[in-house]
């Protein structure tokens, strides 16, 4: 999808969610809701590792699913979530702009 940086990575992590697992305890929802939010966390938890160790790494979600899962030979029951590329950057992007709290959230 036009994204070479990740083919160019040294090391990149696909993380999966398991709807069959999740369903096993909490039923439809964990099918449908709980596995993605456990792929969520676990991006975002190995993001901030690869950061405070000084290396780069990009949240990638758009991808060709049915292609992830046949290239890396992904069994049945799981489902490719998200690709990490990581490694040293060339440079350290500055800080993008952040909304302020008051525009993304709702005090009641």
């Amino acid at each position: 999808m036009g994204q070479r940086f990740v083919a160019d990575a040294p090391l990149s992590i696909v993380v999966c969610a398991e709807p069959g697992l999740s369903a096993g305890r909490y039923q439809e929802r964990g099918a449908q809701l709980y596995c993605l939010q456990d792929t969520a966390v676990a991006v975002q938890t190995t993001m901030l590792t690869a950061l405070e160790e000084g290396l780069g790494a990009c949240w990638v979600g758009a991808f060709n699913e049915e292609m992830v899962r046949q290239t890396l030979e992904i069994p049945p029951g799981r489902r490719p979530v998200a690709i990490i590329p990581l490694g040293y950057p060339a440079k350290m992007p500055k800080p993008t702009s952040r909304k302020e709290l008051v525009e993304v959230s709702k005090w009641v």
